[in-house]
């Protein structure tokens, strides 16, 4: 694999400050050798060398200007001499280098894209739409220039590949609190996910800042039946609580009618006073007092 490595460069204005001088006396002696040749009015060897000379270092020097290039704060060029790498540059500002360099463009700041809504089938089969957000960006710009075609596109593909390899991992919802689901677990999904998609990148030289589920639904074929399944799972979870919740409040009522002896109650009227404040404590709506001036035994 082809690794990143820093090459060094000429200061830009330094050149700068060379060249200008330099065509500026090549201009003078192109100037010069054609007065020259003018007024002696025979072209003369000498003359015409130093017109031949003037125009050759004239063009040498538009060439020497084509070497002059700019780094932006978080992005580099990457440089290349007839097809082999020769090194990156990442230090902001004005720079020359080798004119028979090519140099590309390569950002080096933290990008971000949503990929586009996935059908796929979770964990229990059930069909669902998902979708992530994607947090990246270049650490190395040798991997990401040359190990892969277009590594935009490489990381599309590979972070929606991650993201349907995750979703088949996990049900969509549990209630199972020990079972990982994308909709009940969301930062451990997240984590999950980040880690997948950064041993896809990895060999293209990026690095994965976060990973997280953007869009989450069950395919529209199952949507109804599956929202009357998730209303049905809370109303029972829910009545395992009150039931739970009534149980434990009948049982501190009659230990502390107990305790503080306020009441002898047979199992009989123990039955009785239990049945009543379970109706009272389950039930969906308020119950309606009825007074008893009987005993349970008439």
């Amino acid at each position: 694999m082809i690794q990143e490595k820093q090459t060094t460069t000429f200061s830009g204005w330094a050149a700068l400050a060379l060249l200008i001088p330099t065509a500026l006396l090549c201009v003078a002696g192109f100037i010069y050798g054609m007065v020259l040749a003018t007024e002696t009015r025979t072209a003369g060897a000498g003359p015409i060398a130093l017109i031949i000379a003037s125009v050759l270092a004239e063009i040498a020097i538009i060439i020497c200007f084509t070497g002059l290039f700019t780094v932006n704060p978080n992005e580099s060029k990457v440089l290349q001499l007839f097809g082999k790498y020769v090194g990156t540059v990442r230090a902001a500002g004005f720079h020359w280098a080798n004119p028979f360099y090519k140099k590309s463009l390569l950002s080096l700041r933290i990008r971000n894209f949503e990929t586009g809504k996935s059908k796929v089938n979770d964990r229990d089969g059930n069909p669902i739409e998902i979708a992530a957000v994607v947090v990246w960006k270049v650490v190395d710009t040798a991997e990401a220039s040359f190990e892969v075609d277009n590594y935009h596109n490489f990381v599309e593909v590979q972070s929606e590949s991650a993201l349907r390899n995750l979703a088949t991992q996990h049900p969509y919802d549990s209630d199972d609190d020990k079972v990982q689901s994308l909709r009940g677990h969301t930062a451990e999904v997240a984590a999950q996910l980040k880690v997948e998609i950064q041993d896809r990148l990895s060999k293209a030289g990026m690095e994965v800042i976060e990973a997280r589920i953007s869009y989450l639904a069950y395919a529209p074929e199952i949507a109804v039946p599956m929202l009357q399944r998730q209303q049905a799972g809370a109303i029972i979870a829910a009545r395992q609580k009150i039931v739970e919740g009534a149980v434990g409040m009948v049982e501190m009522a009659l230990e502390r009618l107990s305790k503080h002896k306020v009441v002898d109650l047979d199992e009989e009227r123990k039955a009785a006073m239990v049945s009543n404040l379970l109706v009272v404590l389950c039930g969906e709506r308020a119950t309606q007092p009825v007074v008893n001036t009987g005993t349970l035994y008439k």
